[in-house]
């Protein structure tokens, strides 16, 4: 069972239907208690650093989902600002994050940046996968990003895949049961559908 956090950041109903059209269960979860069952857990989110963890915060939720994350070891895929909210801090806010990952999330440097249209990074791009897990049965994937700031890692190993932007950046990252995210699966076509599906079957 997928359960998707609800605190009204997100593309919920997108990921939704495309779990329903691959025949894996999901549910979404509004309340502490709705999540508190959790198996598999999809933090999405869009906006601002410090408005999503203002939202998440508000909705009584990050208590719980503290405890099936760092206590029960729930298995979690932070998406877009999903994936930046689980590092210890922003430069796009003053809030701390989630903490769930040694790293901190930074602005993309414009000053070398050739394009005049150069923020934020906007459209599809190449992914190119280091490890497997969230990336199996793809080849040469692409996905669909809409983002300003990206995540550095404290402990590089955790890179799981990288895309380059006048530059190479973190796309996706793992930190044993947690995983994140920079690009949207839910609006990237094949190549989303089976990194969700990877996640459910992991």
């Amino acid at each position: 069972m997928i359960t998707i956090v609800n605190y009204g950041l997100g593309n919920i109903l997108a990921f939704v239907s495309i779990y329903k059209r691959l025949n894996i269960p999901v549910r979404m979860a509004q309340t502490p208690l709705e999540l508190s069952g959790a198996e598999k857990i999809i933090l999405p989110g869009v906006g601002a650093f410090d408005w999503a963890m203002q939202k998440l915060d508000d909705s009584g939720m990050r208590s719980t989902l503290d405890e099936l994350v760092l206590k029960r070891q729930c298995p979690v895929l932070g998406v877009c600002v999903g994936m930046q909210m689980m590092a210890n801090r922003s430069e796009e806010g003053e809030l701390l994050g989630l903490g769930w990952i040694d790293a901190e999330v930074k602005r993309f440097d414009v000053s070398g940046f050739r394009q005049k249209t150069h923020l934020p990074h906007m459209g599809w791009n190449n992914v190119t996968p280091i490890t497997e897990s969230l990336f199996k049965v793809l080849e040469s994937p692409r996905f669909y990003f809409l983002h300003s700031y990206y995540m550095t890692l404290a402990k590089p190993d955790q890179v799981i895949a990288s895309t380059d932007y006048n530059g190479t950046f973190a796309s996706a990252v793992q930190s044993g049961h947690v995983f994140g995210v920079q690009f949207h699966p839910e609006k990237s076509h094949q190549w989303g559908i089976q990194v969700l599906k990877n996640f459910a079957e992991l």
